[in-house]
């Protein structure tokens, strides 16, 4: 048996999606109400990372589980899990970490949280793998409403190069370790994209593939603060903002070739991405 956390979320979605279906699958969620698609040999269970009792019983009988916390003010989750795994008798856990935790220069809130998670498992006796991906592709579905109304780009560091990643590749990856957890053990991977691009230039990309030009906004420093402090907390908020800053420098632009050594084919580009979900920005 395999168990996803983060069942309704960007990665744990679409792993949900690859392993319905595919045999016994348990997908954990607080809203169980949320998963809408649940294949043959898959079952949906409600649980939160806060109630331990509750995410023992949604582990025991399970051999591999991926493992998506997303609050760095709630650091108890990845703790608990573990604490969970460990008492159920889990063989293998996959972590959905980041690729700054390898940079010396990320000290930001975020950065440390993941860090401190990934000591956490490689501490437990547990076998693991971590898999450190660079920023989702899907995080531009955000300009989705600007574009579409204005034919706009509103963003920082339109000059800032991130080798982003195809959220499908993540899901492929972890498909692949989930299921084959011995050659996998102990291993971290890096998981980029397969050019690393700026906002403008995806920005160009979009265009193109709408059939009209989009112009790209530079939002100021203040303006991105403002921006991040409606919708996250203040350390989150901050942490974000230093995360922009060691872009700036080019800390984000490295690519990597794991996904294609894994997988066997190329990782997915921004235009690919970005082609198949045209809908969210009115194409």
């Amino acid at each position: 048996m395999i168990l996803v956390t983060g069942a309704t979320g960007t990665v744990g979605g679409l792993v949900a999606d690859r392993l319905s279906g595919a045999g016994p699958v348990r997908l954990l969620t607080r809203d169980p109400r949320r998963v809408t698609r649940v294949g043959p040999g898959a079952e949906v269970v409600g649980g939160d990372f806060d109630d331990l009792t509750g995410l023992r019983a949604a582990l025991t009988g399970v051999r591999s589980a991926l493992l998506v916390t997303s609050n760095p003010l709630a650091p108890a989750h990845d703790e608990n899990f573990v604490t969970a795994a460990r008492a159920a008798g889990v063989r293998h856990v996959v972590k959905l970490s980041a690729q700054a935790v390898t940079d010396p220069g990320a000290t930001d809130l975020i950065t440390r949280w993941q860090r401190d998670n990934e000591a956490l498992l490689r501490a437990s006796g547990l076998a693991w793998t971590l898999l450190r991906p660079r920023a989702f592709m899907s995080n531009t579905l955000g300009w989705g409403r600007s574009v579409r109304a204005e034919g706009v780009v509103r963003a920082p560091d339109g000059t800032s190069r991130n080798a982003s990643v195809d959220p499908r590749d993540i899901a492929d990856v972890a498909v692949r370790v989930l299921r084959g957890p011995a050659e996998h053990a102990g291993r971290a991977y890096a998981l980029t994209g397969p050019a690393a691009l700026t906002a403008v230039q995806q920005t160009s990309v979009l265009g193109e593939l709408l059939g009209r030009p989009l112009r790209f906004e530079e939002l100021t420093e203040d303006q991105a603060w403002s921006g991040l402090s409606a919708r996250y907390p203040e350390p989150v908020a901050r942490a974000l903002m230093e995360s922009a800053g060691r872009g700036r420098l080019g800390a984000k632009a490295r690519v990597d070739s794991t996904v294609t050594e894994l997988l066997g084919r190329p990782a997915r580009s921004y235009r690919d991405w970005a082609g198949d979900h045209l809908a969210a920005f009115g194409g």
